[in-house]
Protein backbone atom coordinates (compact mmCIF):
# COMPACT_ATOMS: atom_id res chain seq x y z
CA UNK A 1 0.00 0.00 0.00
CA UNK A 2 2.71 2.47 0.70
CA UNK A 3 4.41 2.14 -2.96
CA UNK A 4 1.55 2.90 -4.44
CA UNK A 5 0.55 5.50 -2.39
CA UNK A 6 4.67 6.79 -3.17
CA UNK A 7 4.28 5.78 -6.92
CA UNK A 8 0.97 8.15 -7.41
CA UNK A 9 2.71 10.87 -5.60
CA UNK A 10 5.85 10.74 -7.55
CA UNK A 11 3.56 10.72 -10.33
CA UNK A 12 1.32 13.94 -9.46
CA UNK A 13 4.89 15.69 -8.58
CA UNK A 14 5.21 18.59 -10.69
CA UNK A 15 9.32 17.55 -13.02
CA UNK A 16 9.35 14.29 -11.73
CA UNK A 17 6.00 12.91 -12.88
CA UNK A 18 5.43 9.47 -14.70
CA UNK A 19 8.89 10.03 -16.01
CA UNK A 20 10.16 9.31 -12.38
CA UNK A 21 7.13 7.26 -11.19
CA UNK A 22 6.76 4.36 -13.48
CA UNK A 23 11.31 3.48 -12.78
CA UNK A 24 10.24 3.74 -9.56
CA UNK A 25 7.45 1.00 -9.70
CA UNK A 26 9.85 -1.36 -11.17
CA UNK A 27 13.09 -0.89 -9.12
CA UNK A 28 9.77 -2.08 -6.11
CA UNK A 29 8.81 -4.54 -7.89
CA UNK A 30 5.40 -3.83 -8.71
CA UNK A 31 3.82 -5.44 -12.03
CA UNK A 32 3.99 -3.10 -15.24
CA UNK A 33 0.20 -3.00 -15.62
CA UNK A 34 0.03 -1.94 -11.98
CA UNK A 35 2.40 0.66 -12.61
CA UNK A 36 0.92 1.85 -15.84
CA UNK A 37 -2.25 2.51 -14.25
CA UNK A 38 -1.38 4.07 -11.06
CA UNK A 39 0.95 6.07 -12.75
CA UNK A 40 -1.28 7.46 -14.98
CA UNK A 41 -4.16 8.13 -12.47
CA UNK A 42 -1.43 10.00 -10.08
CA UNK A 43 -0.26 12.19 -12.88
CA UNK A 44 -4.07 13.17 -14.00
CA UNK A 45 -4.82 14.27 -10.44
CA UNK A 46 -3.61 18.00 -10.85
CA UNK A 47 -4.68 18.63 -14.27
CA UNK A 48 -8.54 19.44 -13.35
CA UNK A 49 -6.69 21.86 -10.21
CA UNK A 50 -4.30 23.70 -12.81
CA UNK A 51 -6.88 23.98 -15.87
CA UNK A 52 -9.18 25.92 -12.69
CA UNK A 53 -6.94 27.71 -11.53
CA UNK A 54 -3.68 28.52 -13.60
CA UNK A 55 -4.11 31.86 -14.73
CA UNK A 56 -4.96 33.04 -11.19
CA UNK A 57 -1.81 32.03 -9.93
CA UNK A 58 0.12 32.81 -13.03
CA UNK A 59 -1.09 36.80 -12.47
CA UNK A 60 -0.40 36.72 -8.91
CA UNK A 61 3.14 35.59 -9.09
CA UNK A 62 4.32 37.68 -11.88
CA UNK A 63 3.22 40.66 -9.16
CA UNK A 64 5.99 38.80 -7.20
CA UNK A 65 9.63 40.17 -7.77
CA UNK A 66 10.64 36.37 -6.85
CA UNK A 67 8.57 34.79 -9.34
CA UNK A 68 8.47 37.07 -12.40
CA UNK A 69 11.32 35.42 -13.67
CA UNK A 70 10.06 32.10 -13.91
CA UNK A 71 6.92 33.48 -15.54
CA UNK A 72 8.93 35.65 -18.37
CA UNK A 73 10.67 31.96 -18.92
CA UNK A 74 7.06 30.36 -18.99
CA UNK A 75 5.92 33.39 -21.23
CA UNK A 76 9.05 32.83 -23.68
CA UNK A 77 8.41 29.22 -23.73
CA UNK A 78 4.74 29.45 -24.38
CA UNK A 79 5.25 32.19 -26.64
CA UNK A 80 7.75 30.47 -28.97
CA UNK A 81 5.00 27.66 -29.11
CA UNK A 82 1.46 29.35 -29.43
CA UNK A 83 1.60 29.70 -33.23
CA UNK A 84 2.29 25.46 -32.85
CA UNK A 85 -0.72 25.35 -30.76
CA UNK A 86 -3.03 27.54 -31.92
CA UNK A 87 -2.56 25.79 -35.44
CA UNK A 88 -3.55 22.15 -33.75
CA UNK A 89 -4.60 22.90 -30.49
CA UNK A 90 -5.91 19.75 -29.52
CA UNK A 91 -3.39 17.33 -31.63
CA UNK A 92 -0.36 19.91 -30.56
CA UNK A 93 -1.36 19.44 -26.71
CA UNK A 94 -1.47 15.65 -27.04
CA UNK A 95 1.96 15.17 -28.95
CA UNK A 96 3.72 17.80 -26.10
CA UNK A 97 2.20 15.59 -23.38
CA UNK A 98 2.75 12.71 -24.86
CA UNK A 99 6.52 12.90 -25.24
CA UNK A 100 8.24 12.23 -22.35
CA UNK A 101 11.17 14.35 -21.99
CA UNK A 102 12.08 17.09 -19.86
CA UNK A 103 9.48 20.21 -19.76
CA UNK A 104 7.31 18.22 -20.93
CA UNK A 105 4.22 16.12 -19.65
CA UNK A 106 0.91 16.57 -17.80
CA UNK A 107 2.02 19.70 -15.04
CA UNK A 108 3.21 21.95 -18.60
CA UNK A 109 0.40 20.84 -20.55
CA UNK A 110 -2.24 21.33 -18.45
CA UNK A 111 -0.39 25.00 -17.81
CA UNK A 112 -0.28 25.80 -21.67
CA UNK A 113 -4.16 24.58 -21.74
CA UNK A 114 -5.09 27.03 -19.29
CA UNK A 115 -2.67 29.68 -20.65
CA UNK A 116 -4.14 29.31 -24.06
CA UNK A 117 -7.65 29.38 -22.57
CA UNK A 118 -8.57 25.66 -24.38
CA UNK A 119 -11.70 24.24 -23.75
CA UNK A 120 -11.79 22.60 -20.12
CA UNK A 121 -13.15 19.17 -21.15
CA UNK A 122 -11.26 19.35 -24.43
CA UNK A 123 -8.32 20.14 -22.28
CA UNK A 124 -8.71 16.99 -20.13
CA UNK A 125 -9.08 14.58 -22.63
CA UNK A 126 -5.98 15.96 -24.62
CA UNK A 127 -4.29 15.65 -21.27
CA UNK A 128 -5.76 11.98 -20.61
CA UNK A 129 -4.85 10.46 -24.44
CA UNK A 130 -1.49 12.49 -23.57
CA UNK A 131 -0.69 10.66 -20.65
CA UNK A 132 -1.90 7.98 -21.98
CA UNK A 133 0.68 7.87 -24.23
CA UNK A 134 3.40 9.16 -22.11
CA UNK A 135 2.74 6.00 -19.35
CA UNK A 136 2.98 3.56 -22.53
CA UNK A 137 5.75 4.58 -23.92
CA UNK A 138 7.74 4.77 -20.59
CA UNK A 139 6.24 1.64 -18.94
CA UNK A 140 7.46 0.16 -22.57
CA UNK A 141 10.89 1.59 -22.63
CA UNK A 142 11.54 0.46 -18.48
CA UNK A 143 10.40 -3.03 -19.45
CA UNK A 144 12.88 -3.16 -22.50
CA UNK A 145 15.76 -1.52 -21.40
CA UNK A 146 17.29 -3.05 -18.53
CA UNK A 147 16.97 -6.37 -20.37
CA UNK A 148 19.77 -4.58 -23.18
CA UNK A 149 22.41 -4.48 -20.07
Amino acid sequence: MKQIFWLMLLAATPIIEQRGAIPYGFVQGMPPILIFFLSLLGSLIPVPIILFFFNHLYEWLDKIPKFHRLVAILDRKIDKNRAKFDKYKEIGLISFIAIPLPTTGLWTGSMIAAFLKLDFKRSLICAFVGGTISAAIITILSMWLPRLF
